[in-house]
């Protein structure tokens, strides 16, 4: 384990694997470094990389210092890119994609970048999370119902069938791992405050974005359609973007980290902006 320092003094720590180009590892709700499903996605990224996969704040070993903004999280991720060298690739999963996407239009110096199913909320038709997700969550955080703030932001939230949560509450060792990292749920919900609404991406909201991008989502049959207008309309709102959908790319439930790896390593070692080969492309 490695260690760097945010601007506001918060400790963030990182695990770093393999040698080559910088890739930094930035994970959605729930993760940390030493989630199993990163883990194994570190593993063969590796071969080609210097991985860096390191623990948002409040997770795992990293700090958590308060109030909380999304503006610390971006500079928490500087801070890792920094430790990099000071520059590097970015793949983000998740609300972490959101986050990278941020990241990136405040300027930090990511030298190709990786957005994988973004959660926004785009078609008017579509189930959107309650309005009042954020303050929802952070009550049930603040008056220490740790379960009942899991239950909330994945069944209310993420749209989970309740089934799913009476099957984490059986298996302690999973349950544990969520209940541990609940109190930064409303993290993750602060980062995608305003981008699940059921409207289009803000036109110009990335024109910064200018770095070669990848939009990454499962196919149609392992992915939620929201997942996948999600990830249309991000492709079409960067400047340099291009989209890939393949199987094995969805998230929903366990990550398959030989597809993710391989279609990572094709757009990060390709020719400027050259879209992996397979699956469809946008």
């Amino acid at each position: 384990m490695y260690t760097t320092t945010s601007r506001d003094g918060t400790t963030i720590a990182y695990d770093r694997e393999g040698d080559g180009d910088p890739l930094v590892l930035v994970p959605g709700a729930f993760s940390y470094r030493r989630y199993p499903g990163l883990v194994k996605l570190a593993g063969p990224l590796a071969a080609r990389f210097t991985v860096y996969s390191y623990d948002r704040r409040g997770r795992g070993d990293s700090g958590d210092t308060k109030p909380y903004a999304v503006e610390r999280e971006i500079e928490d991720l500087a801070a890792v890119i920094d430790a990099a060298g000071g520059h590097a690739h970015v793949w983000g999963l998740s609300s972490g994609a959101v986050l990278a996407l941020e990241a990136a239009a405040a300027g930090l110096p990511i030298r190709r970048l990786a957005v994988h199913e973004p959660p926004f909320v785009v078609d008017p038709a579509g189930r959107r999370p309650p309005a009042d997700l954020l303050q929802r969550v952070t009550a049930l955080v603040d008056a220490g119902q740790r379960g009942a703030a899991v239950r909330y932001f994945m069944v209310d939230g993420m749209g989970a069938p309740a089934f799913v949560l009476t099957m984490l509450r059986l298996m302690p060792k999973a349950w544990k791992a969520l209940t541990t990292v609940a109190h930064t749920l409303p993290y993750d919900a602060a980062i995608m405050r305003g981008y699940q609404e059921g409207r289009q991406l803000p036109a110009g909201q990335w024109a910064s974005v200018t770095m070669p991008t990848l939009v990454m989502c499962g196919a149609s049959k392992e992915s939620l359609a929201f997942f996948v207008h999600a990830a249309q309309a991000a492709a079409a709102a960067l400047p340099d973007a291009r989209l890939v959908q393949r199987r094995g790319l969805g998230h929903t439930k366990a990550l398959n980290a030989p597809v993710i790896a391989d279609t990572l390593t094709e757009f990060l070692t390709g020719p400027n902006n050259a879209a992996p080969t397979g699956g469809h492309h946008a």
